[in-house]
C-alpha cells in the first residue's frame, strides 16, 4: 500500500519495510494500487489545502504522482505543481504520465524546494514509511508561505482495514514475520493522536478528520498481485511463496470478494490538516 521490489526466498533487508520500489513495481502501483486505494483520496486532500487557481503545490513523497496530477487540474497554467519522491522508478512513471508537473527526486527530510515557495503542500501515504518525521514536517513547514496549508494523509489502523488485518495475518503464517511486518507499516500513524502529534511539533491548530474509504480490486488474484508484486514485497518473494499465498488466500480471504468477483473492503484513512 505504497510501493515495492523482485524475488529471493531470505529475510529481507529493512527496504521492505521503508518503500522502495523498482520502475516495473512502479507500474504495477500506477496500474492497480492508484485505482483501487489511492486516487479516492487525491481530491479530498486538495480541498483541505483548498488548492486553486494560480497555487504552487508541492507533493510530498509523490509516488506515481496521483495527487499531483489532479492538482494540475487546479491550480491551471498560472500555477504549478511540483512531486518530490527519493524513489527513480515511481518519478519515472509520474513524469511519464504528467509531463507538466515538476518532478524532483529527493527526500522529505531534505526538500529539493526554497523556503516560503508554496502555498500548499501534500503528502499522501508516505509520513509513515519516513525515517526522519519531525524533520520531515519541519522541512515542509520551511517551504510554506504565510497563509500556507499543508494536508498529511495516513492510513488508520490495520484493525479499521479488515482486509488487510486479514492480509497481515495470513503473510505472517505463510511467509514469516518480515512480510507481515512490512504490510503492517503504512498503519504505524494509526490514530489522530500519533498523526497529529507529528504535526504539531511545528503547526499549531492542527486537526485530523477520519475519511471512509473502499480497497477496491477486480478480483482476489488482483489483490494478491498488486500487495505481492506492487508494493516492498516485490523483491523478496519468489515464485514458490507467492503460488503458496494464493492457495491459501483462495479461502482465507475470500470473506472479502463480493458476487461479481470483486474485492471490497473498508480502508478508513486519516488526514491531518494546518496553516502556517
Amino acid at each position: 500500500m505504497g510501493a515495492h521490489d523482485h524475488a529471493m526466498a531470505t529475510e529481507p533487508s529493512t527496504d521492505a519495510a521503508a518503500g522502495q520500489v523498482s520502475t516495473a513495481a512502479a507500474e504495477v502501483y500506477e496500474q492497480f494500487f492508484v485505482p483501487a486505494l489511492f486516487r479516492q483520496f487525491a481530491e479530498p486532500m486538495l480541498d483541505v489545502v483548498a488548492a486553486g487557481d494560480g497555487d504552487r503545490l508541492l507533493d510530498v513523497g509523490a509516488g506515481t504522482g496521483v495527487v499531483g496530477r489532479a492538482a494540475l487540474k487546479r491550480v491551471g497554467g498560472r500555477g504549478s505543481v511540483v512531486a518530490v519522491d527519493p524513489n527513480e522508478g515511481m518519478l519515472t512513471v509520474a513524469e511519464r504520465l504528467a509531463p507538466a508537473m515538476d518532478t524532483r527526486r529527493g527526500v522529505a527530510e531534505q526538500l529539493p524546494v526554497d523556503r516560503a515557495e508554496m502555498n500548499c503542500v501534500t503528502c499522501q501515504f508516505a509520513l509513515m514509511f519516513l525515517s526522519d518525521r519531525r524533520r520531515a514536517v519541519e522541512e515542509m513547514r520551511r517551504v510554506l508561505r504565510p497563509g500556507g496549508r499543508v494536508a498529511v494523509a495516513t492510513w488508520a489502523s490495520v484493525g479499521d482495514s479488515p482486509g488487510y488485518a486479514a492480509m497481515v495475518e495470513l503473510l505472517e503464517e505463510e511467509i514469516g514475520d518480515w512480510a507481515a511486518d512490512a504490510l503492517r507499516a503504512p498503519f504505524c500513524l494509526g490514530t489522530p493522536e500519533l498523526i497529529g502529534d507529528v504535526l504539531r511539533q511545528s503547526f499549531e491548530d492542527v486537526t485530523v478528520v477520519r475519511r471512509e474509504g473502499q480497497a477496491r480490486f477486480t478480483s482476489l488474484d488482483d489483490w494478491l498481485y498488486t500487495e505481492i508484486r506492487g508494493w516492498t514485497l516485490a523483491e523478496h518473494i519468489d515464485d514458490d511463496q507467492y503460488a503458496r499465498l494464493r492457495r491459501a488466500a483462495a479461502t482465507r480471504l475470500a470473506r472479502f470478494v463480493t458476487g461479481d468477483g470483486a474485492v471490497r473492503f473498508a480502508v478508513p484513512a486519516l488526514i491531518a490538516a494546518a496553516s502556517v
